[in-house]
């Protein structure tokens, strides 16, 4: 899936429609990789996200804490941002392992600083600048992430 944001709120809009679509019944840990270059719109996105979880606190870019958790109504958002990882194994001091667990989400800003080391993605959304906004592109690369984007689709798939 492909879509054009226009604005701030267009993109917290599609955080908050694919939270809303997200398959219900399943607590195994989700996640989703957020890629694409500074002030494309990840952590605004992510806002909106979180707050159709029910996130009410100020959801904020992780970029120099790495790592925020927000408590939702049934789940940890994990909240990460590893642009500034020098490399792959600075990820073993984030303490994730903790929060790889059932009950956990993980939205996770440039996950390509350290692919190898994290989980594989349920969603992975790359976000580029455009002349008149964001193009955001959603692909499911799991079972539970094709379900998600046919609820956020219509039925479309991914």
């Amino acid at each position: 899936m492909r879509t054009l944001t226009h604005t701030a709120q267009d993109t917290e809009d599609l955080g908050w429609q694919l939270a809303s679509a997200r398959p219900t019944g399943s607590r195994a840990l989700a996640v989703i990789y957020l890629s694409g270059e500074l002030g494309t719109g990840k952590t605004t996105f992510a806002r909106g996200f979180m707050r159709a979880l029910g996130v009410t606190e100020t959801v904020r870019s992780p970029t120099y804490m790495l790592v925020e958790l927000y408590r939702a109504t049934l789940l940890t958002l994990v909240h990460v941002d590893l642009y500034r990882l020098k490399s792959p194994e600075e990820l073993e001091h984030l303490g994730l392992r903790e929060w790889a667990t059932e009950g956990c989400l993980w939205l996770i800003e440039w996950p390509e600083r350290a692919v190898e080391r994290l989980p594989p993605p349920d969603l992975a959304l790359t976000f580029q600048a455009a002349p008149t906004g964001h193009d955001i592109e959603v692909i499911a690369r799991s079972p539970v992430g094709h379900t998600w984007l046919a609820q956020l689709t219509g039925g479309e798939g991914g």
